[in-house]
């Protein structure tokens, strides 16, 4: 079991509490995440300040949803699938599609099958895509802003992911209903 504090605005330092406080008026709740990236003011802002800008770009929710969601699953952390499972419900990703993204099969919406498929190959491939690979997500209808689009999404989760392996962050209540662990055979090159 880790050991990371779940920092709460009584207990973290003034940058920390920031951050909290920004969560709870956000989210409605302070995410665990967020309490144990309060540790380190810092990161606890950088990841809420990244998913401001996400929230920002072209992609529509449902699409940064998949970019979350596509990252996570190849990085393995459940906390971040139970998490955006949870959102992708509310910004309206199909059921089939979600069911697709925490089983690591393909989608059944077509320009989010390119989409994550794409987000698939920048994680697994740490960046080095093909010629190939952005020739597939361009022909989906993708434009070249949203290839650095998808890597905020990328840096944004890969933070995150990292964070909860190591704090072993537990699920929040509210993410429980989609509480998610790898497939045993999940298909990946």
């Amino acid at each position: 079991m880790s050991d990371f504090k779940l920092q709460t605005a009584d207990t973290a330092a003034p940058a920390g509490r920031e951050a909290i406080e920004k969560a709870e008026k956000g989210f409605g709740f302070v995410p665990n995440l967020i309490k144990v990236l309060a540790n380190a003011p810092a990161a606890a802002n950088a990841y809420l300040d990244l998913g401001t800008r996400l929230g920002n770009t072209s992609l529509t929710p449902p699409e940064q949803q998949v970019v979350l969601l596509a990252t996570s699953f190849e990085n393995e952390c459940g906390y971040c699938m139970g998490a955006h499972s949870t959102v992708a419900g509310m910004v309206g990703i199909e059921e089939a599609d979600l069911e697709a993204l925490r089983d690591g099969t393909e989608l059944p919406t077509t320009r989010l099958n390119a989409l994550r498929d794409f987000t698939r190959a920048v994680v697994q491939k740490r960046g080095n895509v093909t010629k190939d690979d952005l020739s597939e997500f361009r022909g989906a209808g993708f434009e070249q802003a949203q290839i650095l689009e998808v890597i905020l999404g990328v840096a944004m989760k890969t933070l995150s992911n990292y964070t909860n392996h190591i704090a072993e962050t537990p699920l929040d209540e509210a993410f429980e209903a989609q509480r998610w662990s790898p497939p045993v055979a999940s298909g990946r090159a």
